[in-house]
């Protein structure tokens, strides 16, 4: 094997090995951070708090708005919303002056069975011609503990409630057409009958049709927005 031959088999196994620790990371830690993406791809991560300052605007190719609901207390069926926008002005310097507000259209709905999704956009549910749209603004964002928490007001088919919603901010990166990204996750739960969804009878054992819980799950890239 000729030495020009043996250094590109090197460096295919190193990169290789760089691939399979990073997938491991994550598949351990449910999360990669900035910082360890970048090491494997040698990408500079020494960002102050005035580079990573700004507004950011929702990357829909690169986000989800998703939803799992309980079935007959068997098992979670899951459905995404498919438009929406959403803007995170993050203060670097103290997190806690940050804000956060998204939107969400209600017939773009989907849970990939067509049926199913033309009954969600009834009153039975969504009643989207009525409420075409579902809405988060935050109050206060603040830290307890090791937990970061965002509080606002959430508004669906016309009844708005408090949230408080915990979040992690996964880590910042340079974008690959200049300026920033940012990667957020989020997960919580809300009783959907206090928005008046009511529709799930029960069952002969009791358990019902729907679960009243539904747990929603945010996994958003953001980039900032260019100055205008």
């Amino acid at each position: 094997m000729t030495l020009k031959r043996t250094t590109f088999l090197v460096i295919g196994i190193l990169a290789f090995s760089a691939m399979i620790a990073l997938f491991n990371l994550g598949a351990s830690s449910g999360t990669v951070s900035a910082e360890t993406f970048a090491g494997a791809f040698a990408i500079d991560t020494k960002l102050n708090p005035e580079q990573i300052t700004g507004a950011y605007g929702f990357d829909k190719a690169h986000s989800a708005i998703g939803f799992r609901v309980k079935h007959m207390g068997l098992v979670d069926v899951p459905g995404y919303f498919r438009d929406f926008t959403g803007t995170v002005n993050y203060d670097g310097k103290d997190v806690t002056k940050s804000t956060v507000e998204f939107s969400a259209k209600t017939t773009s709905v989907d849970t990939g069975v067509a049926g199913r999704d033309k009954h969600l956009r009834t009153a039975d549910f969504f009643e989207v011609e009525k409420y075409p749209e579902m809405t988060f603004k935050s109050t206060k964002i603040e830290k307890k503990g090791k937990n970061w928490l965002v509080t606002g007001d959430f508004t669906m088919k016309g009844v708005t409630k408090q949230m408080t919603i915990p979040f992690q901010v996964v880590g910042f990166l340079p974008g690959e057409k200049g300026g920033m990204k940012m990667g957020v996750t989020a997960e919580t739960s809300i009783n959907r009958r206090d928005f008046g969804v009511n529709y799930g009878t029960n069952m002969p054992n009791g358990v019902a049709t729907l679960s009243n819980n539904i747990t929603v799950n945010l996994q958003i890239e953001a980039n900032m927005k260019k100055a205008s």
